[in-house]
């Protein structure tokens, strides 16, 4: 029997009915789900999916905003349905973005004197209160920071943890801290290559790299087969620091920029750290 082979068609790679079949099974809807909740017919939805049917501008994102589905990927999805797309991407010291950079300044201020930090989706340090940067320097270099953790212009906050010459020697609870991290990078690098599946663009390859670069500092691999296995037993995971005679314990909160419309915007978090004991507050308020 001869078995004919077909040749995948390229553009159906990164057709929207492959993207909106994938933000639907990621989401855990099913046609009728999207259908019930889109207010779209069901036959509408498998025909979209198909390729039989062609949606409109309107409809592309009447159906992302229902599935929850990024910015950045909204934005592919509108390239797939033939439409440019319409979320932009601002540098944050744009002017346009002046009011948020207000906002975002005075919230690091309000956190004084304890540490406040803006990442972005990959842990480059956006912006950082004095706290913070006090704090990052207390246990690196300032010199060091720049030299060994800065690329393109941005300190990479994971490397400075994970580095071997970094914050990894002052951190007493090192593996249970590192394990926790570890998982967030990785579910991060997951997520980032499911929502880049089918597309020209390789979204999430930063995230991979970044992932495979904490891997190969030594230890860390060990650490990622063990991360289960850390029974916690206090109420938050906290960075218990130590150097000389200086011991400090934080535990942090992150928060994110409610209905953006741009896409740094959206991707921006703010982590909040804050004294778990008081002798933690004592001391860093003498500091």
């Amino acid at each position: 029997m001869v078995q004919h082979l077909t040749r995948a068609n390229p553009e159906q790679k990164h057709s929207f009915g492959i993207f909106l079949k994938q933000w639907r099974n990621q989401r855990g809807f099913s046609q009728l789900d999207l259908a019930v909740s889109s207010q779209v017919s069901q036959r509408h939805i498998s025909f979209l999916e198909s390729g039989r049917a062609k949606p409109s501008r309107e409809m592309v994102l009447q159906l992302a905003t229902v599935l929850e589905v990024p910015l950045r990927q909204q934005n592919l999805m509108l390239t797939a349905a033939g439409f440019a797309p319409i979320h932009t991407e601002m540098d944050l010291a744009a002017p346009e973005m002046a009011s948020v950079r207000k906002a975002i300044d005075f919230m690091l201020r309000q956190q004084e004197p304890y540490p406040a930090l803006v990442v972005d989706r990959y842990w480059n340090l956006i912006l950082a209160n004095d706290a913070a940067t006090r704090l990052l320097t207390t246990f690196i270099q300032p010199d060091q920071l720049q030299d060994r953790f800065c690329r393109d212009g941005k300190i990479n906050l994971m490397r400075a943890v994970f580095h071997p010459l970094g914050l990894r020697p002052f951190i007493v609870n090192w593996e249970g801290f590192s394990a926790h991290l570890l998982q967030r990078v990785h579910r991060e690098a997951i997520s980032a290559k499911r929502n880049s599946e089918g597309t020209a663009e390789d979204e999430h390859e930063q995230s991979t790299l970044l992932l495979h670069e904490l891997m190969s500092y030594p230890g860390v691999s060990e650490i990622w087969h063990t991360a289960n296995q850390t029974t916690q037993n206090a109420l938050l995971l906290t960075i218990h620091l130590r150097r000389d005679e200086l011991e400090l314990q934080f535990f942090s909160t992150l928060a994110t920029l409610g209905t953006p419309y741009d896409i740094t915007l959206q991707e921006l978090r703010i982590e909040c750290l804050f004294p778990a004991d008081e002798r933690t507050d004592r001391t860093w308020k003498q500091k």
